[in-house]
């Protein structure tokens, strides 16, 4: 290689747009920046976020926290809890039924919190790859 023979890849460069050259150029007359309007002038600009006049989003959200709309149908149990179910099939209705989880919860999720040494099967859950891995360590299954 040689420094006077460094170029770059096809394709990589290109000419500038000359907007406002006339109607062959494709951007002639209001050069691509349609007609009238604060953002067609000169030095015509606005905020970012701004709205038009109109109260931005971010001064009509509250400043505080934030409340999930989707929680009330998200659960978590912990591997612990279902150790102490009478029960070898877990699924969604036994874990309703023995009250480890809100009615509402249309998902729920074993993490690895706690211990497990009783087999268990568990059907239409999501496990984590650690409780699954404590689950099947015990000689339970994960459908």
């Amino acid at each position: 290689m040689q420094l006077n023979t460094i170029q770059p890849a096809e394709g990589a460069k290109h000419p500038k747009r000359r907007v406002g050259r006339g109607i062959g150029s494709g951007l002639g007359k209001t050069a691509g920046r349609g007609h009238k309007g604060q953002k067609s002038r000169a030095g015509g600009f606005h905020k970012v976020g701004f709205e038009g006049g109109q109260m931005p989003l971010h001064r009509r959200l509250p400043k505080r926290g934030f409340k999930s709309p989707s929680k009330p149908f998200k659960a978590q149990v912990r591997l612990g809890d279902l150790a102490k179910l009478p029960v070898d099939q877990i699924d969604m209705l036994a874990l309703k039924q023995a009250g480890l989880v809100p009615e509402l919860a249309r998902t729920v999720r074993v993490i690895k919190a706690g211990e497990i040494s009783k087999k268990l099967t568990i059907k239409g859950v999501i496990v984590t790859a650690g409780a699954k891995a404590a689950i099947e360590a015990a000689g339970g299954s994960v459908e």
